[in-house]
This record gives C-alpha cells, structure tokens and sequence, in this order.
C-alpha cells in the first residue's frame, strides 16, 4: 500500500511528536509531503497535489491539534485540492476506496478530552468533521493516532511515541 505522509506543522522546528515522527517516516517506504515547506507563500498548487494523492492508496494528514481543527493550511489545502468534481460530486470519486487517517499531537492531556474533563468533548468528537470529510470523499477512515500532552512530554515519551506511531501508521514492530 503506497502511502502520502500531509504533514502541516506551521513552526515543525519547535514541535517535539511532529518533528520525531517526521524524522522516522523520512526513513521509511512512505511519501512524506511538508504543506509548510512546499507553500511557504501559502499558494497550494491543485493539480500537483490532486496528482500526488492519486498516486497513493492510503492518504494520513499528519499535524498538531489547532484551536480544535488543523492548521490553517491544511484547512486550505482541503478547500482547493479536495474539490467537487475530483474528490466528491458525481465525478469526483478520485478518492474512493482509499484509506484515510490522522496522525496528531494534542498538547493537553488523554483525560482532558472527556466528556468529564476539561475539554467536556472526546477527541472522537473533536475530530468529527475530518472523518466527515473522509467519508463525502469515499474513503475509509481508519483509527488515528493521538499523542497526548504535548506541552509536557519528556523525551521518553517522545521516543516511545514515535515507535508506537510508526506501527500504527506503517506497520512496523519493535522487532525490525
């Protein structure tokens, strides 16, 4: 299954989970693709990421949770790469059948995101209107993968983190 790595970070420099994920998905079989290095100028070239996502079966935006959403240019490349007509409409079925995930980074706390906690939401309800938006696109979406507590990780977990990602997301095991 080729898989297409989206990653959008606006400040990756500075991101602990972002930026070891990406580290160990460059040495992967995977096609990583930075939005933030590709369109510094913000200006997402349709066509070549239309062209780029009907080259993989498995399709993974990866990002750190922004105001309960993505970060902004995920938010655009969504609206002027996932148009009718490619991604959904009568003829957009470009996408059909594909796998779908999320790979994020949350800086509060698994407990925090409860109906209980401090967010009142679970992060299943936060995440709602991207699986919305897998499924007008006719794709399958799969179980993310959700870092907790970014604001407070030490690198252990950061460490323990990526290896967790990298079976989730590529199938790797300890054993490799």
């Amino acid at each position: 299954m080729k898989t297409l790595i989206i990653m959008a970070h606006p400040n990756l420099s500075q991101s602990r989970f972002n930026r070891a994920w990406q580290a160990a998905l460059l040495q992967e079989d995977v096609t990583c693709h930075d939005l933030y290095a590709a369109y510094p100028d913000g200006k997402i070239d349709a066509l070549k990421e239309q062209d780029l996502l009907k080259q993989h079966d498995r399709v993974v935006f990866q990002f750190p949770l922004y105001w309960y959403s993505t970060p902004p240019l995920l938010k655009q490349w969504q609206d002027v790469v996932l148009t009718r007509g490619f991604a959904h409409g009568s003829t957009g079925t470009y996408l059909h059948g594909k796998s779908f995930m999320l790979l994020l980074s949350a800086g509060s706390t698994e407990a925090d995101y409860q109906p209980d906690g401090r967010k009142q939401h679970t992060m299943t309800e936060v995440l709602r209107p991207l699986e919305m938006t897998s499924q007008l696109c006719g794709m399958i979406f799969e179980e993310p993968f959700i870092a907790y507590g970014a604001n407070e990780a030490t690198d252990a977990t950061v460490a323990l983190s990526t290896k967790q990602m990298l079976k989730h997301v590529v199938g790797i095991h300890d054993d490799k």
